[in-house]
């Protein structure tokens, strides 16, 4: 068994192909940028393997860090990991991958093919939590957003809370000649459809993962949050292949 501690990256889990391979690819990009740690995919909904499967699969005795693929800490950051990992020594739960600069950057690499004007406006379409305190996460990434592209950013929720992408799209209209919806989602699926549907017929940005090879800030941002519950410098060099 080794000593090193597994990195066990847990996606929400989605029914949409398209979305199982795009976060599989992002998980197969981290293996390849660590070939010295065991490195697996595992769901805290919809999909198998469960949080408790992976964890089974892993030799025992093996220390793992859970690496949340969710974008902020809500429920199941801060009440599903911690119950399902109940009573399993040798578990460290990182941290959320968001809010974090990283994220902003794949995100206005997103929006780059829309090409926005100078005088469109921007919604950031979340998927929306019944945990305030994952709202506020995406909050405070809409204000890092408009930071990094020089103006203002609105907040629109898919679910749990408004204002709803619908309303925040139509809101923005009455202020500007056209909007542009960036997408926090990880990868396609319901939300993402929604999104879509929703700010019709204005653009929306691709979700941060898709069908192209996975933005190497994510790939950094999923090793820094292994490296980081470790105690480990949270900085990966692109060459780096030992933890």
């Amino acid at each position: 068994m080794s000593s090193i501690p597994a990195l066990l990256a847990i996606s929400h889990g989605t029914s949409s192909p398209a979305g199982q391979a795009a976060v599989a690819a992002l998980v197969d990009a981290v293996a390849a940028r660590l070939p010295d740690v065991t490195v697996r995919l595992g769901h805290v909904d919809v999909q198998q393997p469960d949080v408790p499967a992976s964890l089974d699969a892993l030799p025992p005795g093996q220390p793992v860090v859970i690496v949340p693929l969710l974008l902020s800490a809500g429920y199941h950051v801060r009440i599903d990991l911690i119950e399902q990992t109940a009573g399993r020594s040798g578990v460290t739960i990182a941290k959320a991958l968001g809010p974090d600069a990283r994220l902003v950057e794949a995100l206005a690499a997103r929006l780059a093919p829309l090409a926005p004007h100078p005088e469109d406006a921007v919604v950031l379409a979340v998927a929306g939590s019944s945990d305030e305190r994952a709202n506020d996460d995406c909050r405070t990434t809409a204000d890092m957003l408009a930071a990094r592209l020089g103006r203002p950013v609105t907040t629109g929720f898919l679910a749990a809370t408004d204002p709803r992408v619908g309303a925040a799209v139509s809101a923005a209209r009455t202020t500007a000649s056209r909007v542009v919806v960036a997408n926090y989602l990880l990868a396609p699926g319901y939300f993402d459809d929604l999104a879509v549907r929703l700010s019709q017929p204005d653009p929306v940005a691709r979700p941060l993962l898709d069908d192209d090879e996975p933005p190497a800030s994510l790939v950094d941002l999923v090793i820094a949050r292994y490296r980081e519950a470790l105690g480990a410098p949270a900085q990966v060099e692109a060459d780096d292949a030992t933890v």
